[in-house]
Protein backbone atom coordinates (compact mmCIF):
# COMPACT_ATOMS: atom_id res chain seq x y z
CA UNK A 1 0.00 0.00 0.00
CA UNK A 2 1.13 3.57 -0.66
CA UNK A 3 0.06 7.26 -0.29
CA UNK A 4 1.63 9.83 -1.96
CA UNK A 5 2.35 13.76 -1.50
CA UNK A 6 4.02 15.93 -3.63
CA UNK A 7 7.39 15.80 -0.86
CA UNK A 8 6.28 12.78 0.83
CA UNK A 9 5.54 8.96 0.47
CA UNK A 10 4.06 6.50 2.79
CA UNK A 11 4.44 2.80 1.88
CA UNK A 12 3.00 -0.05 3.85
CA UNK A 13 5.31 -2.91 3.28
CA UNK A 14 5.09 -6.38 5.32
CA UNK A 15 3.87 -5.37 7.90
CA UNK A 16 6.08 -2.06 8.33
CA UNK A 17 4.86 1.49 7.92
CA UNK A 18 7.69 3.71 5.82
CA UNK A 19 7.30 7.35 5.79
CA UNK A 20 9.49 9.31 3.43
CA UNK A 21 9.95 12.84 3.36
CA UNK A 22 11.64 14.61 0.61
CA UNK A 23 13.36 17.86 1.38
CA UNK A 24 15.72 20.34 -0.14
CA UNK A 25 18.57 20.98 1.74
CA UNK A 26 18.29 24.73 2.32
CA UNK A 27 14.81 24.79 2.32
CA UNK A 28 12.66 26.69 5.34
CA UNK A 29 9.84 24.75 4.29
CA UNK A 30 11.49 21.56 4.45
CA UNK A 31 12.19 22.36 8.33
CA UNK A 32 8.94 22.93 9.41
CA UNK A 33 7.30 19.65 7.35
CA UNK A 34 10.08 17.59 8.61
CA UNK A 35 9.39 18.92 12.29
CA UNK A 36 5.51 18.33 12.01
CA UNK A 37 5.50 15.24 10.02
CA UNK A 38 7.87 13.79 12.96
CA UNK A 39 5.25 15.08 15.82
CA UNK A 40 2.40 14.08 13.95
CA UNK A 41 3.80 10.67 12.81
CA UNK A 42 5.33 9.76 16.38
CA UNK A 43 7.75 6.98 14.22
CA UNK A 44 9.85 4.10 16.21
CA UNK A 45 12.73 5.36 14.56
CA UNK A 46 13.70 8.52 12.10
CA UNK A 47 16.34 7.90 9.97
CA UNK A 48 18.87 10.49 8.49
CA UNK A 49 20.40 11.22 5.33
CA UNK A 50 23.63 11.73 6.86
CA UNK A 51 26.62 9.56 7.79
CA UNK A 52 28.10 9.30 10.97
CA UNK A 53 30.90 11.53 10.46
CA UNK A 54 29.11 14.45 8.87
CA UNK A 55 27.17 14.22 12.03
CA UNK A 56 29.79 14.44 14.08
CA UNK A 57 30.81 17.53 12.06
CA UNK A 58 27.96 19.15 12.17
CA UNK A 59 27.30 18.51 15.87
CA UNK A 60 31.15 19.68 16.46
CA UNK A 61 30.59 23.35 15.44
CA UNK A 62 34.94 23.85 16.23
CA UNK A 63 36.03 20.21 14.02
CA UNK A 64 36.75 22.76 11.20
CA UNK A 65 39.47 23.99 13.67
CA UNK A 66 41.18 19.97 13.86
CA UNK A 67 41.69 19.51 10.12
CA UNK A 68 45.27 18.58 9.36
CA UNK A 69 45.56 19.86 5.84
CA UNK A 70 49.17 17.89 5.32
CA UNK A 71 47.57 14.50 7.35
CA UNK A 72 44.37 15.01 4.24
CA UNK A 73 47.10 14.92 1.44
CA UNK A 74 49.27 12.10 2.43
CA UNK A 75 46.29 10.23 2.50
CA UNK A 76 45.94 11.77 -0.84
CA UNK A 77 42.33 13.17 -0.38
CA UNK A 78 43.47 16.37 -1.60
CA UNK A 79 40.72 16.35 -4.59
CA UNK A 80 38.33 14.89 -1.89
CA UNK A 81 38.86 17.66 -0.24
CA UNK A 82 38.76 20.59 -2.38
CA UNK A 83 35.48 18.87 -3.72
CA UNK A 84 33.98 18.57 -1.09
CA UNK A 85 34.60 22.43 0.08
CA UNK A 86 33.05 23.74 -3.40
CA UNK A 87 29.96 21.23 -3.00
CA UNK A 88 29.27 23.05 0.61
CA UNK A 89 30.23 26.17 -0.31
CA UNK A 90 27.76 26.50 -2.83
CA UNK A 91 24.59 25.17 -0.94
CA UNK A 92 25.34 27.61 1.79
CA UNK A 93 25.20 30.29 -0.82
CA UNK A 94 21.97 29.22 -2.32
CA UNK A 95 21.05 29.13 1.80
CA UNK A 96 22.20 32.58 2.80
CA UNK A 97 19.07 34.52 1.45
CA UNK A 98 16.89 32.37 3.65
CA UNK A 99 18.93 32.12 6.31
CA UNK A 100 19.28 28.13 5.97
CA UNK A 101 22.45 26.49 6.55
CA UNK A 102 22.85 23.14 4.49
CA UNK A 103 21.51 20.30 6.33
CA UNK A 104 19.64 22.49 8.90
CA UNK A 105 16.05 20.05 8.10
CA UNK A 106 18.47 17.27 9.21
CA UNK A 107 19.75 19.28 12.25
CA UNK A 108 16.12 19.80 13.01
CA UNK A 109 15.08 15.94 12.85
CA UNK A 110 17.54 14.90 14.43
CA UNK A 111 16.52 17.25 17.43
CA UNK A 112 12.73 16.83 16.76
CA UNK A 113 13.13 12.77 17.28
CA UNK A 114 15.72 13.75 20.72
CA UNK A 115 12.88 15.74 22.37
CA UNK A 116 10.70 12.72 21.63
CA UNK A 117 13.01 9.78 22.62
CA UNK A 118 12.92 8.22 19.28
CA UNK A 119 15.83 6.79 18.40
CA UNK A 120 18.19 8.47 15.29
CA UNK A 121 19.61 6.28 12.48
CA UNK A 122 21.89 8.01 9.99
CA UNK A 123 22.14 6.26 6.74
CA UNK A 124 24.01 7.84 4.10
CA UNK A 125 27.02 6.43 2.28
CA UNK A 126 30.36 7.85 3.88
CA UNK A 127 31.13 11.34 1.77
CA UNK A 128 34.46 10.15 1.26
CA UNK A 129 33.48 6.65 -0.17
CA UNK A 130 31.33 8.59 -2.27
CA UNK A 131 33.14 11.17 -4.02
CA UNK A 132 35.85 8.45 -4.73
CA UNK A 133 33.84 6.16 -6.43
CA UNK A 134 32.49 9.29 -8.58
CA UNK A 135 36.10 10.08 -9.37
CA UNK A 136 37.42 6.58 -10.28
CA UNK A 137 34.15 5.90 -12.37
CA UNK A 138 34.54 8.06 -14.34
CA UNK A 139 36.53 8.45 -17.39
CA UNK A 140 39.37 10.73 -19.13
CA UNK A 141 37.01 13.10 -20.52
CA UNK A 142 34.37 12.51 -17.58
CA UNK A 143 37.20 13.55 -15.16
CA UNK A 144 37.22 16.67 -17.37
CA UNK A 145 33.66 17.47 -17.21
CA UNK A 146 33.51 17.32 -13.58
CA UNK A 147 36.45 19.03 -12.93
CA UNK A 148 35.21 21.89 -15.62
CA UNK A 149 31.67 21.84 -13.07
CA UNK A 150 33.70 22.45 -9.88
CA UNK A 151 35.44 24.78 -11.01
CA UNK A 152 32.00 26.90 -12.27
CA UNK A 153 30.11 25.72 -9.34
CA UNK A 154 32.79 27.34 -7.41
CA UNK A 155 32.32 31.00 -8.98
CA UNK A 156 28.75 30.78 -10.19
CA UNK A 157 27.82 34.33 -8.72
CA UNK A 158 24.17 32.81 -9.83
CA UNK A 159 21.15 33.54 -7.68
CA UNK A 160 18.31 31.09 -6.73
CA UNK A 161 14.98 32.28 -5.35
CA UNK A 162 13.36 30.90 -2.53
CA UNK A 163 10.77 29.70 -4.88
CA UNK A 164 13.32 27.67 -7.11
CA UNK A 165 14.88 26.03 -4.12
CA UNK A 166 11.21 24.75 -3.18
CA UNK A 167 10.83 23.80 -6.65
CA UNK A 168 13.49 21.17 -6.46
CA UNK A 169 11.27 19.21 -4.32
CA UNK A 170 8.80 18.45 -7.39
CA UNK A 171 9.34 15.89 -9.29
CA UNK A 172 8.88 17.86 -12.45
CA UNK A 173 11.96 19.74 -11.65
CA UNK A 174 14.07 16.47 -10.70
CA UNK A 175 13.60 14.61 -13.14
CA UNK A 176 14.75 17.22 -15.48
CA UNK A 177 17.62 17.95 -13.56
CA UNK A 178 18.42 13.83 -13.12
CA UNK A 179 18.32 13.97 -16.69
CA UNK A 180 20.93 16.79 -17.99
CA UNK A 181 23.11 14.76 -15.38
CA UNK A 182 22.80 11.70 -16.90
CA UNK A 183 23.50 13.18 -20.20
CA UNK A 184 26.51 15.14 -19.09
CA UNK A 185 28.10 12.63 -16.38
CA UNK A 186 26.76 9.20 -16.59
CA UNK A 187 29.10 8.06 -14.34
CA UNK A 188 28.49 10.86 -11.55
CA UNK A 189 25.03 10.13 -11.71
CA UNK A 190 25.06 6.44 -10.85
CA UNK A 191 27.19 6.82 -7.91
CA UNK A 192 25.62 10.20 -6.43
CA UNK A 193 22.31 9.22 -7.24
CA UNK A 194 21.21 5.72 -8.46
CA UNK A 195 24.06 3.82 -5.86
CA UNK A 196 22.69 6.31 -3.21
CA UNK A 197 19.44 5.19 -3.59
CA UNK A 198 19.80 1.51 -3.11
CA UNK A 199 22.29 2.74 -0.17
CA UNK A 200 19.90 4.79 1.63
CA UNK A 201 16.99 1.96 0.71
CA UNK A 202 18.91 -1.07 2.07
CA UNK A 203 20.25 1.08 5.47
CA UNK A 204 16.24 2.06 5.83
CA UNK A 205 15.29 -1.49 5.62
CA UNK A 206 17.76 -2.68 7.81
CA UNK A 207 16.34 -0.48 10.38
CA UNK A 208 15.18 -3.28 12.85
CA UNK A 209 11.61 -0.77 13.75
CA UNK A 210 7.85 -1.23 12.39
CA UNK A 211 7.33 2.48 11.89
CA UNK A 212 10.40 4.27 10.31
CA UNK A 213 10.12 8.00 8.76
CA UNK A 214 13.37 8.90 6.81
CA UNK A 215 14.34 12.39 5.92
CA UNK A 216 15.85 12.77 2.65
CA UNK A 217 16.71 15.08 -0.59
CA UNK A 218 13.68 14.76 -2.42
CA UNK A 219 15.67 13.66 -5.30
CA UNK A 220 16.31 10.44 -3.79
CA UNK A 221 12.66 10.29 -2.97
CA UNK A 222 11.37 8.06 -6.25
CA UNK A 223 14.54 5.78 -6.27
CA UNK A 224 14.45 5.34 -2.49
CA UNK A 225 10.64 4.14 -2.64
CA UNK A 226 11.38 1.27 -5.44
CA UNK A 227 14.35 -0.37 -3.72
CA UNK A 228 12.19 -0.45 -0.61
CA UNK A 229 9.28 -2.31 -2.57
CA UNK A 230 11.90 -4.28 -4.87
CA UNK A 231 13.28 -5.48 -1.36
CA UNK A 232 9.78 -6.10 0.20
CA UNK A 233 8.92 -8.82 -2.97
CA UNK A 234 11.87 -10.12 -2.45
CA UNK A 235 13.65 -9.05 -5.80
CA UNK A 236 16.78 -7.33 -4.26
CA UNK A 237 18.94 -8.52 -1.10
CA UNK A 238 19.35 -4.87 0.78
CA UNK A 239 23.33 -6.00 0.84
CA UNK A 240 25.29 -2.90 0.05
CA UNK A 241 28.80 -4.31 0.69
CA UNK A 242 29.76 -3.91 -3.05
CA UNK A 243 28.77 -0.11 -3.26
CA UNK A 244 30.29 0.76 0.60
CA UNK A 245 33.75 1.13 -0.36
CA UNK A 246 36.12 2.25 -3.18
CA UNK A 247 36.96 -0.55 -4.99
CA UNK A 248 40.70 -1.50 -5.57
CA UNK A 249 42.32 -0.97 -8.75
CA UNK A 250 42.46 -4.48 -11.45
CA UNK A 251 45.66 -5.34 -12.29
CA UNK A 252 45.28 -4.67 -15.56
CA UNK A 253 44.96 -0.99 -14.08
CA UNK A 254 48.10 -0.89 -11.91
CA UNK A 255 49.85 -1.83 -15.17
CA UNK A 256 48.07 0.66 -17.31
CA UNK A 257 49.55 2.94 -14.56
CA UNK A 258 53.09 2.49 -15.72
CA UNK A 259 52.37 2.51 -19.53
CA UNK A 260 53.28 6.14 -20.00
CA UNK A 261 56.51 5.74 -17.14
CA UNK A 262 58.03 3.03 -19.22
CA UNK A 263 57.72 4.34 -22.35
CA UNK A 264 58.96 7.63 -21.71
CA UNK A 265 62.27 5.91 -20.46
CA UNK A 266 62.19 3.42 -23.10
CA UNK A 267 62.20 6.71 -25.87
CA UNK A 268 64.64 8.02 -24.12
CA UNK A 269 67.24 5.32 -24.05
CA UNK A 270 66.15 4.78 -27.89
CA UNK A 271 67.12 7.83 -28.18
CA UNK A 272 70.82 7.55 -26.29
CA UNK A 273 71.07 3.86 -28.70
CA UNK A 274 69.66 5.70 -32.04
CA UNK A 275 70.77 9.13 -32.00
CA UNK A 276 73.79 9.16 -29.53
CA UNK A 277 74.05 11.50 -26.54
CA UNK A 278 73.07 14.88 -28.82
CA UNK A 279 69.76 13.44 -29.57
CA UNK A 280 68.94 11.43 -25.69
CA UNK A 281 70.09 15.09 -24.35
CA UNK A 282 66.84 16.75 -26.37
CA UNK A 283 64.63 13.86 -24.91
CA UNK A 284 65.27 14.37 -21.62
CA UNK A 285 65.55 18.28 -21.79
CA UNK A 286 61.97 18.34 -23.39
CA UNK A 287 60.46 16.03 -21.13
CA UNK A 288 62.37 18.33 -18.01
CA UNK A 289 61.24 21.29 -19.54
CA UNK A 290 57.56 20.94 -20.15
CA UNK A 291 56.87 18.89 -16.81
CA UNK A 292 58.92 20.97 -14.53
CA UNK A 293 57.40 24.76 -16.20
CA UNK A 294 54.07 24.03 -16.48
CA UNK A 295 53.91 22.51 -13.01
CA UNK A 296 55.76 25.58 -11.83
CA UNK A 297 53.39 27.80 -13.82
CA UNK A 298 50.41 25.53 -12.15
CA UNK A 299 52.05 26.07 -8.36
CA UNK A 300 52.96 29.79 -9.53
CA UNK A 301 49.20 30.77 -10.59
CA UNK A 302 48.03 29.36 -7.70
CA UNK A 303 50.14 32.05 -5.23
CA UNK A 304 52.28 29.25 -4.49
CA UNK A 305 55.23 30.57 -2.05
CA UNK A 306 58.40 30.57 -3.83
CA UNK A 307 59.74 27.17 -2.55
CA UNK A 308 56.59 25.25 -3.85
CA UNK A 309 57.10 26.97 -6.77
CA UNK A 310 60.87 25.78 -7.32
CA UNK A 311 59.64 21.94 -5.76
CA UNK A 312 57.19 21.57 -8.45
CA UNK A 313 59.69 22.99 -11.07
CA UNK A 314 62.14 20.32 -9.60
CA UNK A 315 60.05 17.71 -8.93
CA UNK A 316 57.31 17.11 -11.38
CA UNK A 317 59.81 15.32 -14.35
CA UNK A 318 60.54 12.72 -11.29
CA UNK A 319 57.23 12.61 -10.06
CA UNK A 320 55.05 12.51 -13.85
CA UNK A 321 57.41 8.67 -13.96
CA UNK A 322 56.27 7.41 -10.58
CA UNK A 323 52.24 6.06 -10.27
CA UNK A 324 52.73 6.28 -6.60
CA UNK A 325 53.18 10.25 -5.79
CA UNK A 326 52.25 13.06 -7.80
CA UNK A 327 53.88 16.12 -7.90
CA UNK A 328 51.00 18.24 -6.14
CA UNK A 329 51.09 15.94 -3.06
CA UNK A 330 55.24 17.09 -3.02
CA UNK A 331 54.06 21.02 -4.06
CA UNK A 332 51.10 21.03 -1.16
CA UNK A 333 52.96 20.39 1.85
CA UNK A 334 55.93 22.28 1.26
CA UNK A 335 52.99 25.43 0.66
CA UNK A 336 51.38 23.85 3.73
CA UNK A 337 54.44 23.67 5.45
CA UNK A 338 55.95 27.50 4.73
CA UNK A 339 52.97 29.28 5.04
CA UNK A 340 51.12 27.22 7.49
CA UNK A 341 46.81 27.49 7.96
CA UNK A 342 45.96 29.57 10.62
CA UNK A 343 42.94 28.68 13.10
CA UNK A 344 41.18 32.12 10.99
CA UNK A 345 41.52 29.83 7.96
CA UNK A 346 39.79 27.04 9.09
CA UNK A 347 36.95 29.09 10.22
CA UNK A 348 36.51 30.82 7.33
CA UNK A 349 36.62 27.70 4.80
CA UNK A 350 33.41 27.61 3.82
CA UNK A 351 32.95 31.14 3.48
CA UNK A 352 36.40 32.18 1.44
CA UNK A 353 35.56 29.21 -0.85
CA UNK A 354 32.74 30.69 -2.22
CA UNK A 355 34.85 33.41 -4.53
CA UNK A 356 38.51 33.82 -6.43
CA UNK A 357 39.57 36.41 -3.84
CA UNK A 358 38.86 33.88 -0.67
CA UNK A 359 40.68 30.98 -2.56
CA UNK A 360 43.86 33.33 -2.32
CA UNK A 361 43.47 34.66 0.70
CA UNK A 362 42.37 31.62 2.88
CA UNK A 363 46.24 29.51 3.57
CA UNK A 364 43.92 26.08 3.59
CA UNK A 365 42.54 26.62 0.41
CA UNK A 366 45.77 27.84 -1.36
CA UNK A 367 47.24 24.77 -0.40
CA UNK A 368 44.80 22.69 -2.03
CA UNK A 369 45.08 25.20 -5.19
CA UNK A 370 49.17 24.69 -4.96
CA UNK A 371 48.25 20.86 -5.08
CA UNK A 372 45.71 21.22 -8.31
CA UNK A 373 47.03 22.94 -10.34
CA UNK A 374 51.02 21.84 -10.20
CA UNK A 375 49.26 18.26 -10.95
CA UNK A 376 47.32 20.14 -13.72
CA UNK A 377 50.23 20.97 -15.07
CA UNK A 378 52.58 18.20 -14.82
CA UNK A 379 49.25 16.23 -16.34
CA UNK A 380 49.64 18.50 -19.45
CA UNK A 381 52.95 18.71 -19.53
CA UNK A 382 53.74 14.77 -19.64
CA UNK A 383 51.40 14.88 -22.93
CA UNK A 384 53.34 18.07 -24.21
CA UNK A 385 56.84 16.87 -23.32
CA UNK A 386 55.97 13.17 -24.60
CA UNK A 387 54.28 14.92 -28.22
CA UNK A 388 57.57 16.64 -28.33
CA UNK A 389 59.62 13.19 -28.63
CA UNK A 390 58.20 12.47 -32.12
CA UNK A 391 60.02 16.05 -33.62
CA UNK A 392 63.34 14.86 -32.00
CA UNK A 393 63.02 11.56 -33.16
CA UNK A 394 62.12 12.82 -36.72
CA UNK A 395 64.34 15.98 -37.45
Amino acid sequence: MEKNKSTQKVLELNGRKFILIGTAHVSKASISEVENAIEDQKPDSVAIELDENRLKNMEDKESWKKMDIIEILKKKQGFLLLANIVLSAYQKRMGEDAGIKPGDEMAAAIKKAKELGIPQIMVDRPVTVTLRRAWEKNSFMGKCKLLSLLIATAFSKEEVSETEIENLKQSSEMDTMMQELSSYLPAVKEVLIDERDFYLASKIWSCPQKNILAVLGAGHLPGVSSHLEKIAAGKEIPDVSAIEKVPEKSAGAKVASWIIPILILGLIVTGFVVGGIEKGADLIGSWVWWNGILAAIGAAVAGGHILAILVSAVGAPFTSLCPFIGIGFVSGIVQALVKKPAVEDMENLQADASSVKGFYKNRILRVLLVFFLSSLGSSIGTFVGGATFISIFTR
